[in-house]
């Protein structure tokens, strides 16, 4: 095709290294969006070790050769740097912020006197999500008539419903629609996400501010700048990767006894930090800034 000014790759660094060649053939500048570190994941999820040098090695090209390399948080940026980027911009994620949160109620929504507590999402080994499981199962007995769903798909998706399994009033629910998931969130009394300790500390969970955008709280489990947003916004409840944490914030919550933002204050502050509104001119100018 013709010749273009600059191109905007993404990841898996597959595609990278194969725009870095393409590119280098062409002298045409790219631009890297470093939405996450894939050698970080893999190793977290147990890839083999060969399989995760070949991969940081394709990263750290693709990386080098990038003119900018768009980082969705600090983290990302530093690891960025580490595998030899140059010119590394933070613009955080954002998300959708529509008008009025979702209508209606999602298909297979629990008719119950309880909370509803909502995983919507991926389901991963290196975001721990059975400690959901484990804390619904403590604190079971002081919720009421509640429910625990997942709504997802991903690579702990069975490991998850094997862990599920005879663990009474949890529900899961395959992959829906992107506008079902936010009719799920929306009637849910709280949304969970999590993250695991460790080598990949710096990922921020994006169904935190799917969430938030339909005026939902969020428990979250975990480290890192996700966990100081959500106890310093009163997004909802911060704690530990501990079941016996998690099990606590559950029950504070079918108690009413969370002090929180409110769904319109929680709605506020994504538009204000997190929109895609902000964060695609923050990206958009970084990519200008290449020619």
């Amino acid at each position: 095709g013709p010749r273009p000014d600059f191109v905007v790759s993404e990841p898996p660094p597959t595609t990278g290294a194969a725009v870095r060649i393409a590119c280098v053939a062409r002298r045409v500048p790219y631009v890297y969006y470093c939405a996450d570190i894939v050698s970080d994941a893999a190793a977290l999820a147990g890839v083999p070790g060969l399989v995760v040098r070949a991969v940081a090695g394709l990263e750290s090209f693709a990386l080098r050769g990038a003119r900018r390399v768009i980082a969705v948080s600090d983290g990302v940026a530093r690891r960025a740097r580490d595998l030899g980027a140059r010119d590394v911009v933070v613009v955080p994620n954002g998300v959708r912020v529509p008008d009025a949160v979702a209508a209606g109620t999602p298909e297979g929504f629990p008719a119950c006197d309880g909370p509803v507590f909502v995983y919507a999402g991926t389901v991963a080994q290196w975001l721990a999500p059975e400690v959901f499981v484990d804390a619904f199962e403590r604190a079971r007995s002081r919720l009421g008539d509640a429910r625990l769903v997942f709504v997802g798909q991903g690579s702990g998706w069975d490991a998850l419903a094997d862990r599920s399994r005879g663990v009474a009033r949890v529900e899961m629910i395959p992959a829906v629609s992107a506008e079902e998931a936010d009719r799920w969130m929306a009637r849910a009394t709280a949304t969970l996400a999590s993250l695991r300790p460790g080598g990949y500390d710096y990922a921020y969970p994006t169904k935190i501010l799917a969430s938030l955008a339909q005026g939902t709280p969020v428990i979250y489990a975990g480290p890192g700048q996700a966990a100081s947003d959500v106890r310093d916004a009163g997004l909802g409840v911060a704690c530990s990767l501990d079941a016996s944490q998690v099990a606590e914030a559950m029950v504070a919550f079918a108690s009413d006894a969370v002090t929180w933002a409110g769904a319109e204050g929680v709605r506020a502050w994504v538009r204000a930090h997190r929109s895609v509104d902000a964060s695609s001119q923050a990206a958009a100018a970084v990519v200008c800034s290449a020619l």
